[in-house]
């Protein structure tokens, strides 16, 4: 089964500044991105235009690019009805980078998308962002149930997404009261396979993944994907450097920034109790987060 994007040209925005684990087992991986820099700037346009088709491949079935095939402009209008007006959106600009890593880098097909299931575009679906599944090494499955968040502080970020994800393994609100969660993500999968254009024996296979049965070839195992953006802060005086002196400082700033919260995210995962699950990690520093995110989001679906 492929995964939903066309191409991974969307990989050409950033550079990979490190690659690393979080446990000693090193089964939860951490990815570190940045965006191109150009004349001491986040390339933001760049990403941009790179997100325009991932959007489309985010926010609606496989079933219906199938019936707009031939009506790319009319797939394109659909695809951006779903998303919410920019300046009141909070979340789904990292919803979609986490698609696009996890299809792209990962090579995780989407399942299900939460913005496929959105009915308004001011309505909000709770539970994972999305759901993809992933073939290991030795023949097994992974069902990797997405978070993100973006935050100025990139501890704030990674604490919010793992109690998120704390929650909707446990189905508990921030309070303690049951709500739905993984069991009901599950139920909402099958229930909704039918709007893919997934042929028979490959809805059989999902369905496989998603309710293990008697006698069957191989495990599943949940496991977790995350992307989270953060701030990262620039000085004037810095604007003024020469490039490659710029790119070298502002990258080595990143990624000292990011170890120096590998340890405290370990803590986390096994103060959650979540270590039982593999964790895919992906995180991209902006600038003036706030402000970008709206601007990146309101120019690829505008």
């Amino acid at each position: 089964m492929n995964i939903s994007l066309e191409n991974t040209d969307f990989l050409n925005s950033f550079d990979l500044l490190l690659e690393t684990t979080i446990d000693k087992y090193q089964r939860d991986r951490l990815n570190l991105y940045a965006l191109k820099i150009n004349a001491n700037e986040f390339n933001y346009t760049n990403l941009q235009e790179q997100l325009v088709d991932p959007m489309i491949d985010y926010a609606v079935s496989r079933e219906i690019k199938k019936q707009y095939s031939n009506r790319p402009g009319a797939l394109s209008k659909k695809a951006r009805e779903k998303f919410k007006e920019y300046s009141k959106n909070d979340g789904e600009l990292g919803e979609l980078l986490l698609f696009c890593f996890l299809e792209a880098q990962l090579k995780a097909p989407k399942i299900l998308s939460k913005l496929e299931l959105k009915t308004s575009t001011k309505l909000y679906v709770n539970g994972a962002d999305g759901v993809h599944f992933l073939e290991l090494e030795d023949g097994n499955y992974q069902l990797i149930f997405g978070e993100s968040k973006m935050y100025k502080e990139i501890k704030t970020a990674f604490d919010k997404a793992l109690k998120s994800l704390y929650e909707f393994k446990n189905e508990i609100n921030e309070n303690g009261d049951s709500k739905s969660g993984i069991n009901y993500e599950r139920s909402l999968i099958s229930d909704n396979l039918s709007k893919e254009t997934f042929n028979e024996d490959e809805q059989k296979f999902l369905r496989a993944l998603i309710y293990p049965c008697e006698n069957q070839s191989f495990y599943v195992d949940d496991a977790f994907g995350i992307f989270v953006g953060f701030e990262i802060e620039v000085s004037e005086d810095e604007r003024c450097l020469p490039n490659s002196e710029f790119r070298k400082l502002i990258h080595r700033r990143i990624i000292e920034e990011v170890k120096n919260c590998i340890e405290d995210i370990g803590k986390k995962i096994r103060s959650y109790g979540l270590q039982g699950h593999d964790f895919y990690v992906y995180v991209v520093p902006f600038t003036d987060i706030e402000s970008s995110r709206k601007e990146i989001l309101r120019e690829v679906i505008s």
